[in-house]
């Protein structure tokens, strides 16, 4: 068992977040990565969906540490409540990283939980159990990525995490070809690859490109400018930043996440604001619109993020009007795009001018199209790839490039979440399937919301709630009043039907005390099934239906 190593990705298999995967050799376990992902609009209620962590607590004491690719919340976000359930003794990350985590584990009050160690791509490769670890700077849509590779007595795996080949990144640092060419020539045994845009031709454009843009547009506009990207995308607020001090604008950073970043990135010495620049949101109605660049959250059409908030006139400090111009630098996640519309009409009827990717080069992506992807293949000339970080389909393209470079089929795995692969000397397969899923986050509490509660939200967001109230006198066991209801997203909650509705529950009721059915149980399910069928009769709908039985 030595000589192999199992690999079980733990999510970003076949979507696109919640990124996890684990290494196994040698009896210690290395994991990559412990990221999240957000609720799609069937996850009603749920506030963030995270991996499921039961593989890793059966097998928490081979844990050796968890080793993170870059600080985006799908890489990064489940990182507390992985370390609340399993004992993580280290966790490796580069220094903006480590900064992006350390202020992540304060807030969930687990800085002491694990020793946290900040590791640089120049460092001499690590032993960690029966891994030996080395990192290789990448670039991205946030400094301080890399790739892993880890050594191992199966073989060589390299796990890219998210990067692009951007040769002109804002801060300099290119992603290291020479590094990668030289690990090609010493041999790669296993690539596990980021497939996000693996479907797009040709290469992703430099971030320099937003720069370029924002250079062209904020010299026209005579308004107040707002810029809304991701929190993290330190080197889209660097680049606002400079453009807006040379032509004299205040820059005001809106958005809890977004500042919060902003200022360990700026602690950390990766963004650079001159003195006297920024200002807070109550001072901006002391400056003229034609003075104010604000940096805000909300590309996602996020509900109570600040550009949602500006946009339904609902921020405290802010506003838009004719004359403003707003700028979406972020590409909608699957799913986003009709809050992202809803906000650009919002702006719209507020009289700003709304500017995003499909009408100017205000965003690039951080993931490598096609063309880069083929250059990595062939700078690392790996014996074996499995395509990660991305939905099937771009799986599938990513593994179709594997082929053209010269793979064998037979050494292209295309797994799935909980697909364990295990990597010898004989090559890349797959060989058992371990039980994944998804834990939700919903207020305070994780994992507790199960199907059956997902189920029930669902049913009354579609069909809405109905509640009778019977009165029992318990001094003769008969009914003290008639039946009252109570409708909620149902009906209009008076009229013909709800009178109906009563009528058929005073029914229900007289003829169970009849037959002398006083058992508070079967009286509610008597009630629930006669009315039920009821409305379904008249309306061909289910609302929920709660049956409350109280005696008096």
């Amino acid at each position: 068992m030595a000589e192999t190593c199992r690999i079980v990705a733990l999510g970003g298999l076949g979507e696109v977040g919640k990124n996890m995967t684990v290494y196994e050799c040698g009896g210690d376990i290395v994991v990559v990565d412990a990221g999240l992902a957000f609720p799609r609009d069937e996850h009603l209620g749920v506030d963030l969906v995270l991996p499921d962590f039961s593989y890793l607590r059966d097998r928490a004491s081979a844990i050796r540490a968890v080793i993170l690719t870059h600080g985006h919340e799908d890489h990064v976000g489940a990182l507390p409540y992985l370390m609340r359930e399993v004992s993580i003794p280290e966790v490796w990350a580069t220094r903006l990283t480590l900064g992006l985590v350390k202020s992540k584990l304060d807030e969930h009050g687990l800085l002491r939980a694990a020793e946290l160690r900040e590791v640089h791509p120049d460092d001499p490769p690590r032993e960690l159990g029966s891994f030996r670890i080395e990192l290789v700077r990448m670039a991205h849509s946030i400094p301080d990525s890399a790739a892993i590779v880890l050594e191992t007595p199966a073989g060589r795996i390299v796990h890219t995490g998210d990067y692009k080949l951007d040769h002109t990144p804002v801060d300099g640092l290119k992603t290291d070809v020479g590094r990668l060419a030289d690990l090609g020539n010493r041999g790669v045994d296993l690539l596990l690859g980021d497939s996000t845009n693996a479907e797009r031709p040709g290469f992703t454009p430099s971030e320099r490109i937003v720069g370029e843009a924002f250079r062209q547009i904020f010299p026209l506009r005579e308004g107040r400018i707002l810029v809304s990207s991701f929190a993290s995308n330190v080197h889209r607020m660097q680049q606002a930043v400079d453009v807006a001090v040379g032509l004299g604008r205040q820059v005001c950073i809106v958005g809890r996440s977004m500042r919060k970043n902003a200022n360990i990135a700026r602690n950390l010495g990766y963004m650079d604001v001159p003195d006297g620049v920024l200002i807070r949101p109550q001072d901006l109605e002391e400056l003229p619109p034609n003075e104010q660049l604000i940096l805000c959250t909300g590309s996602q059409g996020e509900p109570l993020s600040a550009l949602t908030r500006i946009a339904y006139h609902d921020h405290p400090a802010l506003h838009v009007e004719r004359g403003d111009t707003v700028i979406i630098s972020a590409k909608p996640v699957p799913g986003n795009e009709l809050r992202v519309h809803d906000t650009i009409n919002q702006l719209a009827k507020a009289g700003a001018e709304v500017l995003h990717q499909e009408i100017a080069p205000v965003h690039v992506s951080g993931h490598a199209c096609s063309e880069e992807l083929r250059t990595l293949l062939s700078l690392l000339r790996p014996r074996a790839v499995m395509p990660v970080h991305g939905e099937y389909r771009m799986q599938a393209a990513h593994a179709q490039l594997a082929r053209d470079a010269g793979v064998p089929a037979s050494n292209i795995v295309l797994a799935e979440n909980g697909t364990v692969v295990e990597l010898s000397r004989d090559g890349a397969r797959v060989v058992d399937e371990v039980e994944t899923g998804v834990a939700f986050v919903d207020g305070l509490g994780v994992g507790d919301v199960q199907d059956v509660a997902l189920r029930d939200r669902r049913r009354l967001s579609e069909d809405g709630v109905l509640i009778i109230v019977a009165t029992l006198a318990s001094s003769n066991g008969g009914s003290a009043g008639p039946p009252e209801l109570i409708a909620r997203g149902f009906g209009d909650g008076s009229g013909p039907l709800l009178d109906e509705l009563r009528d058929e529950a005073d029914r229900v009721l007289q003829q169970c005390l009849r037959d002398e059915i006083s058992e508070i149980k079967l009286l509610q399910e008597h009630l629930h099934d006669e009315v039920g069928q009821l409305v379904y009769d008249r309306t061909h709908r289910r609302p929920m239906i709660l049956p409350v039985v109280v005696e008096v």
